[in-house]
């Protein structure tokens, strides 16, 4: 694998290290395109979650014996590892989640249910994955609070000129990083300063940005971050929720059971101190040692060298595109590479998005069709569904042009 110092990524070097691309289908070498739905493993990641069964498997934060509290260093390793990987400087800040969809119904049912009253305000946006509106609308029948939207433009950015009205009254600002549609990469910091002049907290939808960028929740200046595993090369059934700790303090537990608690009585009960508090019941101990392995993966890459990977990529594919279809292809999001991440969403003229992805599978290209947990967006877009390909440090120019090619075989097909 590549050093943290290295401009530019040996990309051969670094699919050697992914077992899964050295299959074929239907007879083609395996073209893995959808790492915004989920990345594929290193060899790394699943060498670290093999030997913790085979050698330290244990319930952690329980047994005083040998096996057990390696397997409670290792679980708190990997929490310091991901808070190091976000920049946070406090580990108790990083409350482990099944997924980043978790993360978000935590802070919605706990911190929101404890703060937010009838005709409160919450401020979305259009380009929202289904986890960061539908725990909204839950909270919006249950409880009466206002949600308003900020709007894109035509290259689906964020509009951002009435976003001082929305933010009137707000209590909460909650927005993606990254669009997983569009690729669309948001200015989090610029955007929580306005939230904060407006008295609102900020919870920021981290999944497409922390796989693919240098990320600082500090400088983000965010109070709540979620994320997952499966989709910055680790496994799933692991994610992640970075929030303040005097956030964390004050919220009252999300789950009731063993682990987060200090005290049970026929009373009542007493919590435990953050972040086991919000970890009720044994924890996904092997996946969150696989967690700390990928973190460890990408940060030997260096973030910067990632970034600098999926734009190079990303623009490259955005070119071959246009230069190979022209006006029969419409790709949504931002024109340049600069401003998006590696996510590059489709549309033929007349050919649905499922038939695109069925036929460019039979090149043993692995793309991704459907509305993407995203419909509020599909109806600005006015479109059912999109194709989607997406880009992680395991692919190269040979895999965009494979893209390309099977693209164009699709085309044909149709047009018989």
């Amino acid at each position: 694998m590549m050093s943290a110092t290295t401009s530019t990524l040996d990309v051969a070097r670094i699919q050697a290290d992914f077992p899964i691309l050295a299959r074929t289908v239907n007879g083609k070498r395996l073209v893995y395109l959808d790492s915004a739905s989920s990345a594929q493993k290193p060899e790394a990641v699943l060498a670290a979650m093999d030997r913790i069964y085979r050698e330290s498997y244990a319930n952690v934060h329980r047994g005083v014996y040998t096996i057990a509290e390696e397997a409670t260093a290792a679980f708190e390793a990997a929490r310091t590892k991901v808070a190091r990987f976000i920049g946070a400087t406090d580990s108790r800040e990083i409350v482990f989640t099944r997924n980043a969809t978790e993360a978000i119904n935590l802070v919605a049912y706990s911190w929101a249910r404890a703060n937010l009253r009838e005709g409160d305000v919450i401020v979305l946006s259009h380009l929202e994955h289904h986890a960061n509106v539908v725990p909204w609308h839950i909270l919006r029948q249950e409880r009466g609070v206002e949600i308003r939207w900020i709007p894109i433009t035509a290259d689906q950015r964020l509009d951002l000129d009435g976003l001082d009205d929305l933010l009137d009254g707000a209590k909460l600002l909650a927005i993606t990083a990254m669009s997983n549609v569009t690729g669309t990469i948001v200015d989090v910091a610029g955007l929580a300063a306005r939230a904060r002049a407006a008295g609102a907290h900020v919870l920021v939808d981290g999944c497409q940005a922390v796989p693919q960028m240098p990320v600082d929740v500090h400088a983000w200046d965010a109070d709540f971050v979620a994320f997952s595993s499966h989709k910055l090369l680790g496994p799933a059934g692991i994610g992640a929720l970075w929030a303040r700790a005097e956030l964390l303090e004050a919220m009252p537990p999300f789950m009731g059971g063993g682990e987060m608690i200090r005290d049970v009585t026929t009373e009542g009960f007493l919590p435990n101190d953050i972040p086991w508090k919000f970890e009720a019941g044994t924890p996904a101990i092997a996946e969150a040692v696989g967690m700390g392995a990928a973190v460890d993966y990408l940060q030997a890459i260096g973030m910067d060298t990632v970034r600098a990977h999926e734009r190079a990529l990303t623009q490259y594919a955005l070119d071959a595109l246009a230069d190979r279809f022209g006006d029969r292809l419409t790709v949504y999001g931002p024109a340049g590479a600069d401003d998006r991440g590696g996510v590059i969403s489709f549309l033929f003229d007349e050919i649905h998005a499922h038939d695109v992805s069925q036929v460019v599978d039979e090149e043993g290209v692995c793309v991704r069709a459907g509305h993407h947990c995203a419909k509020p967006l599909m109806r600005q877009l006015g479109v059912p569904a999109t194709t989607r390909a997406s880009f992680g440090v395991y692919n190269d120019r040979a895999d965009a042009d494979a893209l390309v090619e099977a693209l164009a075989k699709a085309e044909a097909f149709f047009a018989i």
